[in-house]
């Protein structure tokens, strides 16, 4: 992939045999619409999800996509925490930005609080009362929230979060896009 991307928007989905991994590449947080949607499935068995060890189950999988990316987009946002706490306890995020050797910012934005959070920056959107949790790493909190803020989209899900989260499901259900 050559396509000179500002901000790649990750997600993973599962079924009982395979995973779905999803990419949305794109110049622009306010967009609608990505440049290249990417997505494939990966034949596994997911491991269970432990609470502050999400990132060992999906991280591989984010990997397998980041690695075809070429060159890698100056930004990524993923569903999850950056973050599991004010003293910089890594979860996926972190742990992502460690494997980048911390030359990529990683944005998360969790659609579930994660337990006691006090250090994600929460982000109302459209009518919604509940928030979006917002961490980072090699980008300010404040700012990453602030764009996340400015998404397209009048709901509590952006536009963008909502079809890599479509896609990932997709690619579960159809194989290989």
């Amino acid at each position: 992939m050559t396509f000179r991307a500002q901000i790649a928007f990750l997600d993973v989905a599962y079924a009982s045999d395979a995973a779905g991994v999803a990419c949305l590449l794109t110049e622009s947080w306010t967009t609608a619409t990505a440049a290249i949607e990417l997505s494939k499935r990966v034949m596994c068995a997911p491991t269970a999800y432990v609470p502050g060890g999400f990132y060992r189950r999906e991280l591989p999988l984010l990997r397998a996509m980041i690695d075809d990316l070429t060159p890698l987009p100056s930004l990524l946002v993923i569903d999850g925490y950056v973050w599991l706490g004010a003293s910089d306890m890594p979860g996926l995020g972190g742990h992502l930005f460690e494997a980048l050797h911390a030359a990529t910012p990683i944005v998360g934005v969790a659609k579930t609080r994660y337990r006691n959070d006090t250090w994600s920056k929460p982000v109302y959107r459209g009518k919604s009362l509940k928030p979006l949790y917002v961490t980072a790493a090699g980008v300010e909190t404040a700012k990453a929230a602030a764009l996340v803020s400015s998404m397209h989209g009048k709901h509590r899900i952006p536009t963008l979060l909502q079809r890599v989260d479509r896609l990932a499901r997709l690619a579960v259900a159809q194989g290989h896009r």
